[in-house]
């Protein structure tokens, strides 16, 4: 039986480019790296976020699984993605639940930029 979420990750080509996407414009801090730094894990809250580089094993997707990155003030926060020239595929979208945006890292991975709505 599956009991918690493990990790999750996202497949890159180039990972000194991604870390510069996941790290200067992002804002994560790794916590660990192996693979001979092929592999790079970030804790983001309770969670563990990581990216790695393993060629045609494992390949960026535009069209796959995306994370969703929870903003303390999204307003402000795509804001400061868009001033750092961040590719947006889609602009800030309310629901019922939540409003978001999703961004492109430099292999066109869909990023959720998020925040859940307070009751």
């Amino acid at each position: 039986m599956i009991s918690e979420i493990a990790f999750t990750g996202t497949p890159v080509t180039d990972i000194k480019r991604a870390r510069a996407f996941y790290e200067g414009v992002l804002g994560l801090k790794p916590t660990m790296e192996s693979a001979g730094g092929m592999w790079v894990e970030y804790e983001v809250g309770t969670g563990t976020f990581g990216i790695g580089c393993y060629g045609d094993v494992w390949k960026p997707s535009p069209d796959g699984t995306c994370i969703a990155f929870e903003a303390d003030d999204l307003e402000t926060e795509i804001a400061r993605l868009k001033s750092k020239g961040v590719k947006f595929s889609m602009e800030l979208t309310p629901t019922p639940v939540c409003a978001f945006a999703i961004i492109c890292d430099p292999d066109g991975n869909r990023i959720l930029i998020h925040k859940r709505k307070t009751h």
